[in-house]
């Protein structure tokens, strides 16, 4: 297993307007690794834990929500390593359109 991919999103929402927001938008994430969508998701208090499925490879995901950020933290297996930095970039990038 590689190191997770890690990314904070600041935000102004809160805590609570911040899940609301990840919560209709985060299949959108899913969508960064080729081909993905969510294959199952699960809210643990202020922690979303969902699993994306892409290339014939899942990816664990965990969004800790915070009043001010997310802390982003997606589990590569080893196929999808060689896509780990394109996907940081990516997540800086338009991760925090989610929250807007």
């Amino acid at each position: 297993m590689t190191q997770p991919i890690e990314v904070d999103l600041p935000h102004r929402l809160g805590k609570a307007a911040a899940k609301q927001r990840i919560e209709g938008g985060f299949g959108k994430l899913a969508g960064f690794i080729p081909g993905g969508h969510v294959a199952e998701h699960q809210w643990t208090g202020d922690t979303l834990h969902f699993v994306a499925e892409g290339m014939g490879q899942r990816v664990a995901v965990r969004l800790d929500v915070g009043d001010s950020n997310v802390h982003a933290s997606f589990e590569l297996p080893g196929f999808l390593s060689m896509f780990g930095e394109q996907l940081r970039a990516k997540l800086q990038k338009e991760g925090p359109k989610l929250l807007e």
